[in-house]
């Protein structure tokens, strides 16, 4: 079976691959361009909120399973911006935090623990760089 053939498969697009991109939902249509991106097996990818757009909970697994495999590997390298930072923790090597087109830190997410003294959430470390008086207001608004 081919490349294109098996990823097609895995994203449930085989059935209807003869379609028009218009005929598909926004979701298949995110699905259709994350296959055409891994279909390239090109070195580098740079993908943008490659784990939104409509993806089921099939294609998010699929999605996290390959691109761990890749990850894995030491000729392909995986860029991608993301706006739920635990989606994507197991699969990171290096985390860069970009605000306001300044990179903030870039680590590993135990290292970016270690700089913001965050024990919890990739999502509380991101917050802390990237909102350091956050945890303060909303530890205000809480209490009253």
């Amino acid at each position: 079976m081919e490349l294109t053939d098996k990823l097609l498969s895995i994203f449930d697009l085989d059935k209807n691959a003869d379609s028009t991109i218009q005929s598909y939902s926004t979701g298949q249509q995110k699905k259709i361009g994350i296959c055409a991106a891994l279909a390239t097996e090109a070195p580098i990818l740079i993908l943008d909120e490659p784990f939104s757009g409509g993806l089921d909970s099939s294609a998010l697994l699929a999605l996290s399973k390959i691109l761990k495999k890749l990850a894995e590997r030491n000729d392909v390298t995986v860029v991608m911006a993301v706006p739920v930072p635990e989606l994507v923790e197991p699969l990171a090597h290096k985390i860069a935090v970009i605000a306001d087109g300044q990179i903030l830190a870039y680590d590993s997410a135990d290292g970016l623990r270690k700089q913001t003294g965050c024990t919890g959430s990739l999502l509380e470390v991101l917050e802390a760089l990237i909102h350091p008086k956050s945890n303060e207001d909303i530890d205000g608004y809480l209490k009253g």
